[in-house]
Order: structure tokens, then C-alpha cells, then sequence
């Protein structure tokens, strides 16, 4: 693979650590721990991480297997460095620390208000009414454990971290890989959950965009050292 199982747990624990801190997801876990059970929360949310961690590594293994391993390498090495500069630029630019915390939280308030409207409409309706009309997934799981999920999910799908991963896994061991990465999202997850919205607060989002442009960048440049050293 060209990396060793150590050296891909610690470049995905360190990306995921950078990547995930301060982002929406992180946001969200802290604010729902806040109305819900904790163990619900984290539960949910690690189950959508743990999901799309290995999702992504899959799509970073197989990725060498459809084009040459010299292309795959160049365009991990190409993403590296975008990121680096996309970080860099959002870090720079970012005029307000809170920006995301805020749209994050007026995003599930609206969708608590709306909920609260309509399970007052739906007040008057008969226990057995209410159990025919439940979606299937919730006979099985809880509404909470499935909000988590899907908010988690569908936040880190297409996201730079996820696509950073799979680039890291087509270049990197994959296994290695998931596992930084599943522990990387579990430190940061529990942080979210237990720190709730006064850690949440606190967190400077432009030093975490620096700090994470500057790890992306020095990927880049050790995955274009490599490249040369190998030609």
C-alpha cells in the first residue's frame, strides 16, 4: 500500500480530529444532546460516522482498482493540497466565529417547532392510528437514535472530510484508515455530546480552518515527496 497501518491511523485520526471539530455535524450532536438522551445521541450519531467512515475507506480501496494506482495517487495528492487551500481561504475569510453553530441551531429549532405543531394537530388521534401511521424504521428504533443518524449522515455526505477520506484510503491502508478515522469521530462525537453548546461555543471555528489547511497541506507536500521519490 505504500503506508503502513500506524501511518494511516494517525494521517486519518489527526484529518478527522481537525476536520470534524467546529463542523455542522459536531454542532448538531452538541445541540440535540441538549434536549435528548446523551446515550441516544452519541449512539446515533457514531452509528452514521462509523457508517460513512467505512463507506468512504471501501470507495478509496476500490478507487486504485479502477484507474492505475499512479493516476489515483496524483489526484489524492491534487485533493491534499485543494483542501489545504480551501481551509486556508475559509479561515481567513471567516468573519464570524459562531457562524455555523447559529445556522445549525436555527436549522433543528425550526425543525422542533415544527414538530411541536404537528404533534399537537395529531393530539386527538387514537394510540392505534398513531402506531399504523409510524414509519417502519421507527418499530425498531428509536425517533431520536434515527434523527441523529440521518442529520449525521446526510451532513458528512459530499463533505471535504469524507471525500479526504477516501482519497487517504486509496492512497493509504484502508484499515488503517477506518481506524483513525472511527476514532478520530468518536473523540470528537463524545466531545460534542458531553460538552454540549458551552464547548460548542467556545471553539473557534477560523483556527480550526487554519489548523486543518495547514494538515492538509502538509499531506499534500509528503504525498507529492513520495510521488517523486517512486518516479
Amino acid at each position: 500500500m505504500g503506508l503502513s497501518l500506524v501511518e494511516g491511523l494517525t494521517k486519518s485520526l489527526a484529518m478527522t480530529v481537525l476536520s470534524e471539530i467546529g463542523d455542522k455535524t459536531f454542532f448538531a450532536a452538541a445541540i440535540l444532546a441538549m434536549r435528548h438522551p446523551r446515550k441516544i445521541v452519541l449512539s446515533g450519531c457514531l452509528s452514521a460516522l462509523l457508517v460513512m467512515t467505512i463507506l468512504s475507506a471501501c470507495l478509496g480501496w476500490a478507487a486504485p482498482n479502477l484507474i492505475s494506482r499512479k493516476w489515483s495517487h496524483y489526484i489524492t495528492t491534487v485533493l491534499f493540497f485543494g483542501f489545504g487551500l480551501w481551509s486556508l481561504w475559509e479561515g481567513f475569510t471567516e468573519d464570524g466565529e459562531a457562524e455555523e453553530l447559529a445556522e445549525v441551531e436555527a436549522k433543528l429549532s425550526a425543525d422542533w417547532n415544527a414538530e411541536g405543531g404537528s404533534s399537537k394537530n395529531n393530539s386527538k388521534q387514537s394510540d392505534d392510528l398513531k402506531k399504523q401511521q409510524r414509519p417502519f424504521l421507527t418499530q425498531f428504533f428509536s425517533p431520536i437514535f434515527l434523527k441523529a443518524f440521518s442529520i449525521t449522515f446526510f451532513g458528512e455526505w459530499g463533505d471535504k472530510s469524507q471525500i479526504a477520506t477516501i482519497g487517504l484510503a486509496s492512497d493509504a491502508n484502508p484499515l488503517g484508515v477506518v481506524l483513525g478515522g472511527i476514532m478520530g469521530q468518536a473523540l470528537c462525537t463524545t466531545a460534542a455530546v458531553l460538552g454540549g453548546k458551552s464547548l460548542a461555543s467556545q471553539i473557534s471555528e477560523k483556527m480550526v480552518a487554519l489548523s486543518s489547511g495547514i494538515l492538509f497541506l502538509i499531506f499534500g507536500l509528503q504525498s507529492f515527496l513520495s510521488e517523486a521519490e517512486i518516479s
